[in-house]
């Protein structure tokens, strides 16, 4: 039987190398995520993954008992990823911070189209598990928003200004996926644009706020 140390294939990490459970799990989520800016979430290889690794793909599903909680795992990497890269300076003040967000997040799915697909969208069919995690993502983005809104806007904790940034969320996401298939006007015209509308939904919300922009 040919040994798991034999498997020679570029960037595939070669030899085997004694990791701890934690760190062996650590690793096959990064080669899953790392695959998935090239294909879709349903065709990341098991098997492709575990020779990377340079272990079985029998152990590989020690540490994920199905395929499908191996997906899960990197969906959850890659939603952690866009949240820490679209984290914006504290130190500025809101638009600031509303812009310097923004422009993270456009330039991070500008690199990751794939992967940004499949965490907006997932496969055909994909679980409940996954939608309920693709939502979640959503809505730490909304609770960062809400967070500074309170500088800006009176009632800001209330379910109006809520269901508002929630919507803006759902809009930037079309916006930015439309602009990646068509690139119909520059990145910072993009930017721009999903800057000025956050404000004009606020000021809806509450007028008296316009005397801040």
């Amino acid at each position: 039987m040919t040994k798991e140390h034999s498997v020679s294939k570029p960037d595939s990490g070669a030899k085997r190398t004694r990791l701890s459970p934690d760190e062996r799990r650590q690793q096959l989520i990064t080669l899953g995520a790392r695959m998935l800016r090239e294909r879709a979430l349903e065709d990341v290889s098991i098997s492709e993954i575990a020779e990377q690794a340079g272990i079985s793909r029998g152990l590989l599903f020690h540490y994920f008992p199905t395929k499908q909680d191996f997906h899960l795992a990197i969906v959850a990497h890659a939603n952690a990823q866009l949240l820490e890269r679209t984290t914006p300076d504290p130190n500025l003040d809101p638009f600031d911070m509303l812009r310097d967000s923004l422009e993270r997040y456009v330039d991070y799915v500008s690199e990751n189209r794939t992967s940004y697909l499949a965490l907006l969208r997932g496969p055909a069919s994909a679980s409940p598990e996954l939608v309920a995690m693709v939502d979640a993502h959503r809505q730490a983005q909304v609770d960062r928003i809400l967070s500074e809104a309170p500088r800006l806007v009176e009632n800001a904790d209330g379910p109006l200004l809520g269901l508002a940034v929630r919507g803006w969320i759902a809009f930037v996401e079309e916006t930015t996926l439309t602009w990646l298939r068509e690139a119909p006007v520059t990145r910072d015209a993009l930017v721009d644009m999903l800057v000025i509308s956050l404000p004009a939904l606020a000021l809806s919300q509450d007028p008296s706020a316009a005397a801040h922009l």
